[in-house]
Parts: C-alpha cells; structure tokens; sequence
C-alpha cells in the first residue's frame, strides 16, 4: 500500500498525477512513481524514494509526457524502501505496468513457478509477480489477462495496470482494499481515495471486491472475476474542495481540531429529536432485536480501539447491556464467545480496516448481527456490516486521528440512547439536552489553546510522558499517549491511575511528564489521592481540571482549567487540549505533523 491515483483521457497526464498523489500523501509513505503510455507505444516510468518532491526534481531531470498513466506512494510492506521496490513494477517486456496496494500472500510461491519459466525480476516486492502474471497470461486481451492473474492470487489488493498492447484503456481491479473510479467528460480517473481526482470530479463508481474495471475514455465497464456484468450507478460526492485543503491552517491535523465543534453537531444533526429521543438514520436495529441481545461486542484498532473503550462504559452505563471490547487485529485469533444473541460493533473512519473487517466476518459467521460505525459511505466495511452509523466527520487529511475519533465518541453516544430507549431502560434526559451544549464547550477549550501552546514549549523537550485517568477518563489517558507517540516520536505511556502503585510509579521522577486527567466525575477523589503519589515521587504534574476546581491547585504544577459538563461527556472535552498538546509537541520538535514516519492513515493490510 499506500496511494493509487491512474488518468485516461485527452490533458497531460503528469500533472494529474502527481497532483493526485499529492492528494493521498496523508496516507503515508515511503516512495512514489509513475508510469505513462508515451507515443511509439511504450511505457515510461519513473520512480524516487522519499517524498513526492523528489520525483518532482526527477521529472524535472527526465520528463516525460502522455495522456493515460498510473501513479503510486508506496508504503513498505515487502521489500525495504528503494527507487527500485517503488511502484509501478513492470513485466520482464516492459509492455505491461502494474501499480497495487495490499499484500499478495502466496506471491513467493508465484514468484518461483514464474521463475522456473525464464521470467526475470528486478524488485522485493510482492506486486511484482502481478505484472509478470498478467503477461504470462496475455494473448490477446488485456482483461482476460489480469482475471487470470488475480485468480491465482491469494490477499488483498487494488491494481491499476496500463499496457502498450492495449493504450486505449486502464483496467482497474480490488479485493480488500478500496479503489474508487472518478467520472469526467472525456476523461476518467481511479484513485485509493476520492481526493485523488476530487479536484477534477464529483462523479464517483465504487468497486466493490472481486471486481474487474475496464476504463477508457468515454466509459466504464464493470465485471466480476468470473465475468458477470455489474450495473452500477455513480453517485456525487459531497465533499468540497475547501475541506480537502488546509483552509490558512498551518497542518491538516490542526484544522481538524479547530474543526470538530462543527463535526459533533453535524454528527448530531437530525438524530436529537425535540421529544428527546433519538433517531439514527440507517440503523434498523429495534427493540425486538435488542431484547434478544445479551450482549455487545466492540472492535477496533488504535484511535478506534480507544473510542470502544470509551463506548464500553457508556453503553453499560447508559442502556445497561453488558459490553466487551475486543483488538480486531487480536479477535480473529482466539475463539471469541459470540453467538446470534450477540450484537457485534465494529468502528473503522475508513470502512477498510484489515483486521476490523476480518473481526466483522468472523462475527457475522457466527451469527452476530453487525453494526459498523464509520466514516465512509459505501466503504466495505458499511456494506458487509447489517447496519451503519455514519459518524459525518467529513474527510480527515492529517494521519492522525483527531475529529473522526471525536465523532466516533458521538456515535457511541446516540447508540447508548437509543438502546436504552428500544429497551425501556430509563437514563437522565438532560444528557441529550446536555449534548446539544457540547459544541459551544469545545469552542471555550479552543478559544483558550494558547495555554497548551505554553505546555507545549515548556515540555516539547521532555523524553517521558504519563497520561493518568480513571473511569471514562482512562480510555482519553491511552489516545492522549498515542497522539503524541504518532506524532511526535516521544515516548508515552497511557495508564488507569489506580494500577500506578501496582508497578508503573518505578518510573516516576522529575524527567517524567504526568497528564492527570482531574476533572470532577465519580472517580476524581481516587484519581487525586493516586496524583498524590506522583507528587510524593518528585514527578512534574499537568493537570486538566474543571473550572473552579480549588483542591488541584496545591497538587499540580500547571493547571488547565475544563468548562463544566456533565461527567458522562468527560471523554469529550478531556480530548481536545491533549490533542492541541501533541500538535503543538509535534510542531515545535519540527516533526511532520500531518505524515508521521512509518505511519499510513487507512491500514488495509494486516
């Protein structure tokens, strides 16, 4: 993986597709390449290590010039970053180009029969034998050719191939792992992510898996591998161009901060209703199906994984369903106990998890009904999945996630609500009321990020941090730590407070930064009394505490003071300032924010 973008049509293909990976470096990567069919019918490719701005000085070296081509940001997986493991990979003629993402499992097994007769490769990776599949099984028809190829495949993948014995067409293909097609006048486009051509179209086709595309200029055919014809209708995408770019801000991942008063209420927008209640959109789960349900089952990784556990104490708390949560990247290899009385949540911002939609199949093989809450419509994951909550958190450009995350928390919310009301269970209505107020708290915390500007320059050199919650604080504990891991490359530990004493307060000193989490919820006298044990130990205290709060003041060493909530929406605004403090962290070490090292926004391979 990482990046995929291709064109076909009448302009200069170069421009479109650097500008489209340039689109997708969010994603992350390590190297970047790009393929054109170029007049005397041949390909041309050229391809760099590191960032997009070195194929730039390439190509300013070595143009080259044609209408149709694919293009690639390569994200290890097999073989080290090189000029000559980046993509696109060729076939041993040089007729035959190849870009992909995912991971071809059995490509050893491939690579030596390939071998065996006379192929020759150049590259580590695991893509290349799809180039020498395709031409070991053309004769005449470049479709046929890639079918064939991808039958004796086994893994994952989303391919664009061009080639010189067919220069009138791209044939784009995917099997868990997304790859979209854009729809111009004249001209057509595929891309890993729909800001790959947004700039061009709002016309999209989704392909889903096991699917084959021919695309030329004028039209797109879809079939599957084994050669039924899909009828697909095209669908407008709502996205603006102003939200796939960084609108004055410094880094994507601050405007997406500033953004998230506006995410929670679009993600709130129409599902309150004035009798209190609440209504969810695509959901069809009711109170039959959910008297059946003994109980849930949460699944994620990183950010989303943090999100479960936050959801975990509310829907017990709110709707009384017993709840467990679950690594998707773990769950499929054990033997989770789960059964048709079983409701599976999985949480993914992309829909194109790896390891969240194997946990998703494996639920559903075992009878759970399935809800996926996600971020993308039409992804895998919202179409496997029996029911979808979508989180409208619009398109998230910074790798590390900071609205989607708060929308995922939202979602959790209403999904409490609405169990507890299908079920009967009775909750306090002034939650719902209280939600509505949770914009206006964000902005207060915005409005006041200088504060944790200050943190940040007084701390941006420290080597250790701790992140201490109790409750529904320990889960934003454990996403405040990984923030500043992601993009800061400092270490940082995220802890429940009250295991401190059980080994972690070995590691207290005056070199360690300690983030308590003291706002007043049912667990702030436990959480003060384990500070107290930091204090006693020499450690340096930040402290995020509610608004008039006079005990903190004689324990911490810096205070950032939290508008009042109730404590139900802790995990909420506790988020915020530790996500301005990774950013800021992050931007005064000079780090790149919005691609962190070794880092890929979606992961689509396990």
């Amino acid at each position: 993986m990482c990046g995929i973008v291709g064109y076909i049509g009448k302009k200069d293909v170069v421009r479109i597709l650097i500008d489209g990976l340039k689109k997708l470096e969010y994603r992350g990567y390590d190297s970047a390449g790009i393929a054109l069919l170029v007049e005397g019918n041949k390909i041309r490719e050229r391809k760099s290590l590191g960032k997009l701005v070195e194929l730039e000085k390439l190509l300013s070296r070595k143009p080259i010039y044609g209408k149709t081509g694919i293009g690639h940001t390569r994200w290890a997986t097999h073989g080290k970053p090189s000029d000559m493991n980046a993509h696109p990979h060729m076939d041993c003629t040089g007729k035959i180009a190849v870009v992909h993402n995912g991971i071809i499992e059995n490509f050893l097994t491939l690579k030596e029969k390939l071998e065996k007769k006379g192929h020759k490769f150049k590259s580590e990776t695991d893509t290349e034998v799809l180039a020498h599949l395709i031409e070991d099984n053309y004769k005449d028809n470049l479709e046929t050719a890639v079918k064939a190829a991808l039958r004796l495949v086994k893994g994952s993948y989303a391919i664009g191939v061009i080639s010189v014995y067919e220069p009138d067409k791209i044939i784009a293909a995917r099997k868990d792992s997304p790859l979209i097609i854009g729809l111009g006048d004249g001209e057509n486009y595929i891309g890993s992510d729909i800001p790959a051509f947004l700039n061009h179209t709002k016309r999209a086709l989704l392909l889903y898996d096991e699917e084959v595309a021919v695309i030329t200029k004028e039209k797109v055919s879809i079939t599957t591998l084994d050669g039924k014809k899909i009828n697909r209708k095209s669908f407008t995408v709502a996205w603006s161009n102003e939200q796939a770019s960084k609108g004055g801000y410094k880094h994507f991942m601050l405007k997406e901060i500033f953004e998230q008063p506006k995410i929670v209420s679009e993600t709130l927008s129409g599902r309150l209703k004035e009798d209190k209640n609440v209504t969810l959109e695509h959901v069809k789960i009711d109170a039959r199906r959910l008297k059946r349900i003994n109980k849930i089952v949460i699944s994620a990784c990183g950010t989303a994984y943090h999100a479960a556990l936050t959801g975990k104490y509310i829907i017990e708390e709110i709707s009384k369903i017993p709840c467990e949560v679950d690594l998707a990247s773990e769950f499929r290899y054990r033997n989770p106990i789960i059964d048709k009385k079983t409701l599976f949540i999985a949480i993914s911002q992309s829909g194109e998890t790896a390891d969240t939609l194997a946990a998703l199949r494996l639920a559903k093989k075992m009878k759970a009904y399935t809800l996926a809450v996600c971020n993308v419509m039409g992804s895998t994951l919202s179409r496997e999945a029996d029911d979808t909550l979508y989180t409208r958190a619009g398109i998230e450009i910074g790798v590390a996630a900071t609205k989607t995350f708060i929308a995922q928390l939202i979602a959790l919310y209403l999904l409490a609500f609405l169990f507890a009301q299908e079920t009967g269970i009775k909750y306090d209505k002034k939650y719902l009321k209280e939600m509505y107020h949770l914009p206006n708290l964000i902005e207060k915390i915005l409005a006041n990020h200088a504060e944790i500007k200050l943190w940040a320059k007084k701390f941006h050199k420290c080597f250790n941090f701790l992140y201490l919650g109790r409750g529904l604080n320990y889960p934003v504990a454990l996403e405040g730590a990984l923030k500043l891991k992601e993009i800061s490359y400092i270490h940082a530990e995220g802890y429940a407070a009250g295991e401190m004493k059980h080994g972690p307060i070995a590691l207290i000193d005056k070199a360690v930064a300690v983030v308590g989490l003291l706002t007043q919820n049912p667990t702030y006298d436990k959480t003060v009394s384990n500070i107290k044990e930091v204090n006693a130990r020499g450690g340096v205290l930040l402290a995020l505490a509610t608004e008039g709060d006079k005990i903190i003041k004689n324990l911490a060493d810096h205070i950032y003071h939290l508008p009042k909530t109730m404590h139900i929406f802790d995990p909420i605004i506790n988020t915020i300032p530790l996500q301005l403090l990774a950013y800021y962290i992050s931007d005064m070490k000079k780090c790149d924010v919005d691609q962190p090292r070794n880092l890929a926004k979606s992961v689509t391979v396990e």
